[in-house]
């Protein structure tokens, strides 16, 4: 962990059950709500970087989707920061989502972050309520928050569509997505660690939101060709029209798919970079060949 590198005491926290792998001291949770005690983990911290979340869960259905959404998002992340508050912890850092600007963008016309926010799911409702929640703590409670909104972070060990892609590009086989022509800003997990190490102690970055990427954006296609570069396979992409490609994964009832493999969602990462004087340390291609290398260890 590039904290620990640096000399930093870190200490991590997660729920029961869970098997740890960090170099890390780690304090034990059962649930992420409004009652989760944090006394043990909060003792003498500086710094908090709250990544936990209710995301990506699609068997919602019979329940109050919203509503279990805000449980763990929002009162969970208040709970947290309020006892941070009591803590005398200086700085809170969440890191949000780019689905609180919304769901995808015309192609060349990135979100930005002086954009209104326009959340559309559960999800990215529940993660602008904990945002704007943090925001009145601090100016309550003089506690630093720094709002981060990633897009789609990869890296070892990545899970759901993108590890299907690289599975898929594994077997060989061909697929009919060699002519899709969207935009997309995606976020290795090594530049996104690297912003919020930069975030745990800017002073520009107090009560702040930031946007980040790779800075390199790419379409559904290219990034399967730069992936089985990686890979060193070929790209067996078949040219099948988008339009032709989104009709079929509508008709099998697979739009919210389509959505993702063939809209656009660009991200513009300008205030960042000159708030901050950040720029991403890896390109894409590098972050590519992080994760068939991760991919590659967890073979052996």
């Amino acid at each position: 962990m590039q904290a620990v590198s640096l000399g930093m005491e870190v200490r991590g926290v997660q729920r029961g059950g869970t098997v740890s792998t960090c170099p890390v001291q780690v304090v034990q949770i059962d649930e992420l709500d409004g009652a989760t005690q944090y006394a043990q983990a909060l003792a003498g911290c500086d710094a908090i970087v709250h990544c936990a979340a209710r995301v990506h869960v699609m068997t919602d259905r019979g329940i109050d989707s919203l509503a279990e959404y805000r449980r763990v998002n929002v009162e969970g992340t208040l709970n947290l920061a309020n006892q941070a508050v009591a803590a005398h912890v200086r700085r809170f850092i969440f890191i949000s989502s780019i689905k609180v600007n919304g769901e995808s963008t015309p192609r060349g016309q990135p979100f930005s972050i002086s954009d209104v926010p326009a959340p559309q799911d559960a999800y990215g409702k529940s993660k602008f309520e904990a945002e704007q929640a943090l925001l009145v703590l601090a100016k309550q409670t003089g506690l630093e928050v720094v709002i981060i909104r990633p897009p789609l972070v990869y890296g070892p060990g990545v899970k759901a569509n993108f590890a299907f892609m690289v599975r898929w590009l594994q077997s060989g086989l061909p697929l009919p997505l060699g002519a899709i022509n969207n935009q997309r800003s995606l976020v290795a997990l090594g530049n996104l660690t690297d912003l919020i190490m930069t975030c745990l102690d800017h002073p520009a970055a107090k009560n702040r939101t930031f946007l980040v990427s790779d800075g390199q954006d790419v379409s559904t296609t290219e990034l399967l060709r730069l992936m089985a570069h990686a890979m060193h396979r070929p790209a067996r992409l078949l040219p099948v029209p988008q339009s032709m490609l989104l009709l079929t994964l509508r008709l099998i009832g697979l739009s919210g798919f389509a959505q993702r493999l063939c809209a656009s969602l660009q991200v513009d990462i300008a205030s960042t970079r000159q708030l901050l004087d950040w720029t991403p340390p890896l390109t894409l291609e590098q972050g590519l060949r992080q994760v068939v290398a991760g991919g590659r260890e967890a073979e052996c």
